[in-house]
Formats: structure tokens, C-alpha cells, sequence
């Protein structure tokens, strides 16, 4: 029960947390906010000091920011709809980009006593392997990108070789500080000896750990979080060709089980917790990255709408009346909310399977 909890507790800080990235940005813009809550239902705490009424709501998920002039036109000369291009955009993207600092500083914490890192330079062939030779890899490779997808961490290696599905491969390595690109390179798969005495199914392929200092655990982290936003591409993109269905999509409930079955499966508390918060760092890139998709109701949406309305005040001296974006957006945030509707009852149905 107490993973469940930490699993909902994370979620909702990381709500809050986008939330009050709108919020420090509105402020910091001169925007007038009516009122800034942590949680949501019925308030439990509030206080007003200046213009804005800050609340301490019971349910511990999300909150909100709510701007003079956000929902609809206001004459208050602090109203978000008189600000300007730039104190808007800078407003819509910065609960994003608190979210992705979030997700960053979580992987730097779990990682602040690392000492090495898995590395994606290749160390050695299994015996056998026909990959190694002057044409093909050689030890000291350093995987650089795999099918035009770039290697950030050592987990992207698995994650890329493993979407690829006609075993021949596009690699681009850096061999005595120089990039070798190897096109149309062929790999397939085989049964060969590990280095502890056993057997695995693989190409071949030993890759090594590398020490790591100060510098380089925030280099790491920084490129892990890096590697987060790929992967939300990599999923927007399998869902956009097919590969991946709307059974593939996981909403809070899936999120939260999946969160509580890796705390379960923890050998320690400290490291069900460890495994947990690396999961809240990879949720909270992804809100960062599917927050400025280009999609109505989402910030990316006010930004897509931002960038036109400029655009046409340029060129025929006209934008598009609020009220028509507003329709655009509250549709856009009801299909929405049935996606989330349908993704959560296919979450529901899994767990009980």
C-alpha cells in the first residue's frame, strides 16, 4: 500500500509542479493570478495576499493556476490576454519546462553518489562473432547513433537495436576521435558464450562501465534525461505508423500499478524508492514533451495559437477572436479527457486480467 501511495503522491507533485512553473512565470511577468492551489477538491487552507488567493486543496493530485484573463478577455491591464508574444510564450512553456528540470534534478539526486556508468563503447566480441573486422566494429567503438537515433545513455543501445526489425543497421560510432558511419551494416542475432561462463541470445557485443566524477554524473544525468525525451518520440512515432496501438498507452492508473508492481519487486525499501523516483523522472519529462505537442487544451496548443495569431497580425493585421480559440481548446480538452477515460478503464481491465 505505501508504493501506491508514493506512486500517487509523485504523480501529484509532478502536476503541482508544472503548475507552479505557470505560476513563478505569471508572477515574474507582472500577470495577475486569482489563485494558486496545491491539490484539488475542496480547500482545507487558504490565504490571500496581494492579488492572489493561495489554497492548500485536500486531494493530494495536481493544483492549478488560475490568470486574470486566461479563460476569457479582461480590461485589467495585468490580464494574461494584454500581455505581450514574448510574456506569453515564456508563461505556456514554463510548465513544461519546470517539469523537465524536475525530471533532471531527480536523476542528478540518484545519481549524486554513482561512481561509474555503463558506457556504450564496445569493449569486446564474443568468441565467434563475425561484427568484429577493418569493415565492421572494432573495441574501442563508441556507439554514437543507431538508425539515425541518437545513443545517449547505454540503455539506448537495447532500446534501438531492439525496434529495428530487418537486422540491418545504420551506425554511426566514434573510433580515435573520429565518426565512422556504417550503413546498411547487417547484424542478426545469435547464441553466444557471455563473459561469466554462460550463454545468451545477442549479437555479440560486451560493452563496459567508465569511472565517473562530479562532472560526469551531471553530464550522465543530463543525457538520461535527454534519452527520456527520445523515447517519447520514439512512442509518438510507433503510434503514428502503427507499430504501437491505444492499447500500448498507459494513463495514471496503469502508471501508478506499474509504479507500485517496481516497488514490490525492490529488493529494499531504498531501492523501491530509488526505482520509483527514476520512474517519477521519466513521467516527468514526458509531461514536459507531450505538454508542448501542438495539441488544443495542451500549453503546446496556446503556443501553436500564439505563433499563428503573430504570424497573421504581421502579415493581415488580424487574429483569431479568443472566443473561436477557446472553443478549439475546450473541445480539444473533452477528447481529451475521453482518451483518458478509455485509457484508464483498458488500464482497469489489465490489472484484473
Amino acid at each position: 500500500m505505501i508504493y501506491v501511495l508514493a506512486a500517487i503522491l509523485i504523480f501529484g507533485i509532478l502536476i503541482a509542479v508544472h503548475e507552479l512553473g505557470h505560476f513563478l512565470a505569471a508572477k515574474a511577468c507582472g500577470v495577475k493570478v486569482n489563485e494558486f492551489a496545491i491539490g484539488m477538491g475542496p480547500a482545507i487552507f487558504k490565504k490571500t495576499k496581494g492579488d492572489t488567493t493561495y489554497a492548500l486543496r485536500i486531494l493530494p493530485v495536481g493544483g492549478f493556476c488560475a490568470m486574470e484573463g486566461e479563460e476569457e478577455d479582461s480590461d485589467d491591464p495585468s490580464a494574461l490576454n494584454n500581455q505581450g508574444f514574448w510574456q506569453k510564450l515564456l508563461i505556456f512553456a514554463a510548465g513544461a519546462a519546470m517539469n523537465f528540470i524536475t525530471g533532471v534534478l531527480i536523476i542528478m539526486i540518484l545519481y549524486s553518489s554513482a561512481q561509474a556508468f555503463y558506457s556504450p563503447t564496445i569493449t569486446g566480441f564474443a568468441e565467434g562473432c563475425p561484427l568484429q573486422s577493418e569493415q565492421g566494429l572494432q573495441v574501442g567503438d563508441r556507439l554514437l547513433s543507431i538508425d539515425g537515433k541518437r545513443v545517449y545513455v547505454y540503455s539506448d543501445v537495447s532500446l534501438l537495436f531492439g525496434l529495428n526489425t530487418d537486422a540491418t543497421f545504420d551506425l554511426t560510432v566514434r573510433r580515435d576521435g573520429e565518426k565512422v558511419r556504417l550503413n546498411d551494416f547487417a547484424m542478426t542475432r545469435a547464441e553466444y558464450p557471455d563473459q561469466n561462463g554462460g550463454t545468451y541470445t545477442g549479437f555479440g557485443i560486451f560493452f563496459g562501465v567508465e569511472e565517473a566524477n562530479f562532472f560526469d554524473r551531471i553530464k550522465y544525468s543530463w543525457n538520461n534525461a535527454l534519452s527520456f525525451v527520445q523515447s517519447v518520440w520514439v512512442s509518438l512515432e510507433m503510434l503514428f505508423t502503427g507499430q504501437a496501438g491505444i492499447g500500448d498507452l498507459s494513463g495514471p492508473v496503469g502508471i501508478v500499478s506499474t509504479m507500485t508492481e517496481i516497488g514490490e519487486q525492490s529488493d529494499t525499501f531504498k531501492m523501491a524508492m530509488e526505482n520509483i523516483a527514476y520512474i517519477g523522472a521519466l513521467i516527468a519529462v514526458n509531461l514536459a514533451v507531450m505538454n508542448l505537442l501542438p495539441l488544443p487544451a495542451l500549453d503546446g496548443g496556446k503556443i501553436f495559437f500564439l505563433v499563428v495569431n503573430q504570424i497573421s497580425l504581421l502579415l493581415f493585421k488580424k487574429q483569431i477572436p479568443s472566443k473561436f480559440e477557446n472553443y478549439i481548446h475546450v473541445a480539444g480538452f473533452v477528447l481529451l479527457m475521453i482518451l483518458m477515460v478509455v485509457v484508464m478503464f483498458q488500464d482497469i481491465w489489465k490489472i484484473f486480467q
